[in-house]
């Protein structure tokens, strides 16, 4: 798509929730984490015990991650910039360096009790620049090369409402025929759902406050497909972590279901990106302010993200594409089909390998086979041949045994059918350290 200069700004900060504010004077790291009231809904302790989301790659498209935070040391690969500004890892905007943080974060300080803390602290985290050279949209070039670097989901915390265009949905399919799964929020104009998230093939997500309740700026339609925390979120600042920031907005709400997915992801590898999109919409639950909607529902989705269920209770895997719109042009996905390689996103995976090779070390294995045959042949006819000159090393492939037999889809347990858990979704209200802090930008 191609963003105007003022969409870009509603992508950046009003999808971010926009209120950046300085820590209230006092307010210390460990006030800070208890103002994070959405890890009391998710119950991190239970959820942690089952998966942290080690090994998953999310690639976080936005401003860039501050990689020096002491919340996210350790997490931030070295990611791209599009741009050439490498605003990757050093921004001069906090809005992904607050994504990140909701995703990965570890928190620091003894026993990491202090700062912020992310749903899926064992993730790493790919930053990406949303701009290019000339302060265009880069989103379809960076999806690109997210995918050929290895992420499994992709965080796009942005939107705008100038539609989807040929080179994105190309993207968007080149994701989905890589088994990648995007995660886009719905927008914060509480209008339609805005791009990317309105095209085929991606998770759009809006957002709930601490009562489960829609916020009012949610953007809704029949893409939507999930919610999550997303109002007075607390999350990672600029300047070393001597800021935090507090938020409200389907950008941190994309953040935890970016997360949740790779949470599932690393307890299921063997599901497809369609497959993990299945469990986490199985496991979501409408809250009774839907007020009984049929799903799923247009501001709701399916409801509300539950990570704990979504790791743990028993759903079939069903079909490849699971409740993802198959993107026009998308291929099959298959297990390892975007393992990282060399090449920048756009260029042929291919390189100096026969086409043949392609298809797997098998393939490699026929071609090697056939060059010694000709050449023993040969050598028994006229003087031995030059030495065959060695061949590329095949790409990763799909896994032996991949895709496994799927149940058709439909016909499997409705989603959001499941009841809410006892007590829920009355919460007892928390301490905000930010109250009274600065205005919003």
């Amino acid at each position: 798509m191609t963003l105007t200069r003022a969409m870009r700004v509603l992508g950046a900060t009003t999808l971010a929730g926009a209120l950046l504010l300085t820590a209230a004077p006092g307010a210390s790291a460990d006030q800070v984490r208890d103002g994070q009231w959405a890890n009391q809904y998710f119950k991190l302790d239970k959820v942690w015990s089952v998966s942290k989301g080690d090994g998953v790659i999310v690639a976080v498209i936005d401003s860039g991650v501050d990689a020096t935070h002491p919340d996210l040391t350790g997490q931030v690969l070295p990611g791209y910039d599009e741009s050439g500004q490498n605003l990757n890892t050093k921004p001069t905007d906090a809005h992904g360096t607050g994504m990140a943080s909701l995703i990965a974060g570890h928190g620091h300080g003894p026993g990491n009790t202090s700062g912020v803390v992310g749903l899926a602290p064992g993730a790493k985290i790919l930053p990406l620049y949303k701009d290019d050279a000339t302060g265009g949209d880069a989103l379809p070039q960076d999806i690109k090369w997210a995918v050929d670097k290895g992420a499994k989901v992709i965080n796009v915390s942005l939107a705008g409402h100038s539609g989807d265009s040929d080179e994105l949905k190309q993207a968007i399919a080149y994701a989905a025929s890589h088994d990648v799964l995007i995660v886009a929020g719905s927008g914060n104009d509480g209008s339609s759902v805005a791009s990317p998230a309105s095209a085929a093939g991606v998770m759009a997500v809006g957002a709930v406050d601490k009562d489960l309740k829609l916020w009012s700026k949610s953007n809704s339609g029949p893409q939507m497909m999930l919610t999550a925390p997303g109002v007075d979120i607390v999350s990672a600042g600029p300047n070393m972590g001597t800021k935090y920031r507090i938020a409200q907005g389907t950008s941190d709400a994309t953040a935890y279901v970016s997360a949740a997915a790779a949470l599932v992801r690393a307890k299921f590898p063997k599901l497809t990106a369609g497959q993990v999109a299945n469990r986490l919409v199985k496991s979501a639950q409408l809250p009774a302010s839907a007020g009984g909607a049929g799903l799923p529902d247009s501001g709701f989705g399916y409801g509300v993200i539950r990570p704990y269920e979504a790791l743990t209770m028993d759903i079939p895997a069903g079909s490849p594409e699971g409740p993802l719109a198959k993107p026009a042009g998308a291929a099959a996905p298959s297990a390892a089909s975007n393992a990282p390689v060399s090449q920048p996103a756009g260029k042929s995976a291919v390189g100096g390998i026969t086409p043949l090779m392609v298809f797997g070390g098998g393939a490699v294995l026929v071609v090697l086979l056939v060059i010694v045959i000709a050449v023993a042949t040969r050598s028994r006819r006229q003087a031995p041949a030059a030495p065959v000159p060695p061949q590329g090393q095949a790409p990763y492939g799909a896994a032996p045994g991949w895709p496994p037999a799927q149940q058709p889809y439909g016909g499997q347990q409705p989603y959001g059918t499941q009841p809410p858990p006892p007590g829920h979704p009355q919460q007892q209200p928390y301490q905000n350290p930010y109250q009274g802090g600065n205005p919003p930008r």
